[in-house]
């Protein structure tokens, strides 16, 4: 009977300090209460970039890429010390061009000092329902968070979890001005390591600008349904990779009207246009070789045309510079966060002294 007494002190005194060293369950606030940022509109589905009800013209794919959470992010403030994450997608299938936190996961980073610093990753599961400790062991305090959602799936539902007692309340936009840039799948994020790599993102966070992701992964070749969502946008400027789709014939006849019914809307808004990048694809591919060699050209002859007659656009040729090494893309054609590093590093300058102009700093 001591022995047997002797043994449940044993195991009561080893479960008391097995719980002891246990994390306290995080409270969970909804998404839907926070902030926010880089959306042109509020949407029915609440983490969906666009309202795509609006513009029946929109291709099936586009429709479907719009309700991706692409670009879109939280912004909030809070004094927990943990941060976590529970979240539902509609479950995409994977592809070999992106990673599985850039399509389903989120990363996290925080205000320091007056810059975004990365602070953790909210990992998926291999479902559509997921649950993530993003950072925890955080110093006491209030931080300014910005969180960026999935690049590559829709979201269905959000909560993001703090310490039992902590506060968390939804922050003002930290981003001034609004940039839409509308684009290929190099805008839209293939190939960046998770969602706040893509160069949007990236744009945004240097400069204090909002940037808003409206990339369509292979879809954007100067079709008039792009050109009816930059229209009905209210923006302060527009950046525009809308050379890496289409064909050299593409380009010839549809880029006049393309920018003629974005001026009816837009008369004197500043527009930059990103030369596409040099494809790694095309090193050993006569055929590609060709077909980028030509929709570079057209695309150069097309501006030419177009910077002679309105002052307000702009072309920063090359606008995707990746490099001499070979080395900066995922597949030959999307930039790598290496590519991506090096493209904006040549072309923030130039973006930022064309927004200056027009009092956007």
């Amino acid at each position: 009977m001591k022995n047997h007494i002797t043994f449940l002190c044993t195991l009561l005194c080893v479960l008391l300090i097995g719980t002891a060293g246990v994390a306290q369950e995080l409270e969970y606030v909804d998404g839907t209460t926070l902030t926010q940022v880089n959306k042109v509109h509020p949407t029915a589905r609440p983490y969906s970039r666009l309202e795509v009800s609006k513009y029946p013209d929109l291709s099936k794919t586009v429709r479907r890429y719009y309700s991706h959470s692409t670009g879109v992010a939280l912004v909030f403030r809070t004094d927990s010390r943990t941060l976590g994450a529970r979240w539902t997608t509609v479950g995409n299938k994977t592809s070999t061009h992106y990673s599985a936190l850039a399509q389903q996961g989120m990363d996290l980073y925080i205000k320091r000092d007056g810059e975004w610093v990365f602070a953790g990753i909210a990992r998926p599961q291999r479902s559509d329902t997921h649950s993530a400790t993003i950072v925890k062991n955080m110093p006491e305090g209030e931080k300014e968070c910005l969180l960026y959602l999935p690049l590559f799936d829709e979201l269905k539902s959000l909560e993001i979890g703090i310490d039992p007692g902590s506060r968390i309340e939804a922050s003002e936009n930290p981003f001034r001005h609004r940039i839409v840039v509308i684009g290929s799948s190099i805008t839209h994020g293939v190939g960046a390591g998770r969602p706040g790599m893509a160069y949007p993102a990236q744009l945004e966070r240097a400069t204090g600008f909002e940037f808003i992701n409206l990339g369509a992964s292979g879809q954007c070749k100067m079709e008039q349904f792009f050109a009816h969502v930059a229209a009905d946008c209210e923006a302060d400027a527009f950046l525009f990779d809308s050379f890496s789709n289409p064909s050299a014939q593409q380009i010839n006849e549809r880029l006049d009207a393309f920018v003629a019914t974005i001026r009816a809307a837009h008369p004197t808004t500043p527009l930059i246009f990103l030369q596409t990048e040099v494809r790694e694809s095309r090193n050993f591919d006569e055929k590609i070789r060709k077909f980028e060699d030509d929709k570079r050209a057209a695309s150069e002859a097309g501006m030419e045309k177009l910077l002679k007659a309105d002052r307000n656009i702009y072309f920063i040729n090359p606008g995707m510079p990746l490099g001499s090494d070979h080395e900066a893309t995922v597949d030959g054609v999307h930039p790598s966060d290496l590519g991506f590093a090096r493209m904006l590093e040549e072309i923030r300058p130039q973006i930022v002294r064309i927004l200056k102009k027009y009092g956007i700093k």
